[in-house]
């Protein structure tokens, strides 16, 4: 995945969100009425960044999946609108992540800005349960130019984040615990992580196993363990981690080496790789058993279901 410019090519997969109603049902705007030209005319104004950023999210293969945006930049109080619009067909790989995390990077970064801002319609849940899941600070007040723009909608759910701020700092996800690898930074020289087994994780380790080489957007997994504890980890690249059980189905990015996630329950888990030849290195707290594994989604269900019951 990458960001990039917008480009001419692009234009045909703009309009395809465009005229997507699962896609543009909770957005402003009369975006069934846009045709190729407009889209056209949007990549070539882009171009010009003097109040707004506009940047292509992308697959390795360089083909267009969205649109991220630094809107109404404020050069005075180093401040801009934040926006986003994926295409349905990248929903769930984690495109849309990654396009907020590297234009709130680059706003930081490479922008000089001190604050990103935005709003979604309260009516958007999937929208607000995904901000309030990596807790986004809600926004109470909010100057009086921004609020002109908005003049007339009253469900907006506004959020913001700082330069500074750690973007996903959950300590729980669906109940399994993140946690902070202890690790050592030689100046000039990169940083040495460890752990160590019943110390740094509640289990003695008795397996080590990693995968490597496995292309851009390929999901692996699709199975949960009855007993197993395990520690996953992304010494390399980035990996989605989606997570499920009793609690309920969560997403957290491994793509720091020192940030882990243990899980110590039953739970289905799926691995996306958000870039390819990503590594995802596991530590077990047992040998491998293959009658621990429960490798059927309706067989995970029923599992839950008996346990919670029993």
């Amino acid at each position: 995945m990458n960001l990039r410019e917008l480009e001419e090519k692009d234009a045909p997969f703009m309009l395809e969100w465009m005229h997507d109603d699962s896609v543009t049902e909770k957005l402003r705007g009369k975006f069934k009425e846009k045709t190729i030209d407009d889209c056209l005319s949007f990549i070539k104004a882009s171009h010009n960044k003097e109040k707004d950023i506009h940047l292509a999210i992308c697959s390795d293969e360089d083909e267009y999946m969205g649109t991220v945006s630094l809107k109404c930049i404020d050069r005075e109080n180093q401040s801009a609108e934040f926006a986003i619009t994926v295409r349905k067909c990248s929903m769930g790989r984690g495109y849309s992540w990654f396009g907020m995390e590297e234009i709130i990077r680059k706003a930081f970064e490479e922008y000089n800005l001190e604050n990103v801002y935005w709003c979604v319609s309260r009516s958007n849940e999937r929208a607000v349960r995904f901000y309030d899941k990596h807790n986004f600070h809600e926004v109470a007040d909010l100057p009086e130019n921004v609020l002109e723009r908005y003049q007339g909608v009253n469900d907006l759910k506004w959020y913001s984040v700082l330069k500074g701020d750690v973007l996903d700092n959950r300590e729980l996800v669906v109940g399994c615990r993140v946690v902070r690898i202890k690790t050592i930074a030689t100046v000039d020289a990169g940083e040495l992580s460890f752990f160590e087994g019943t110390h740094d994780v509640d289990f003695d380790i008795k397996r080590i196993y990693y995968i490597s080489k496995v292309p851009e957007g390929v999901r692996r997994g699709f199975h949960a363990h009855k007993k197993l504890k395990q520690l996953l980890f992304c010494p390399f690249g980035r990996i989605q981690l989606i997570l499920e059980n009793e609690l309920g189905r969560e997403e957290i990015e491994l793509s720091d080496p020192s940030i882990g996630v243990v899980i110590d329950r039953t739970t289905w888990r799926e691995m996306l790789w958000l870039q390819k030849d990503s590594v995802l290195c596991v530590a077990a707290s047992d040998f491998y058993d293959v009658g621990d594994y429960i490798r059927d989604y309706k067989e995970f269900n029923s599992y839950l279901l008996n346990k919670s019951g029993s």
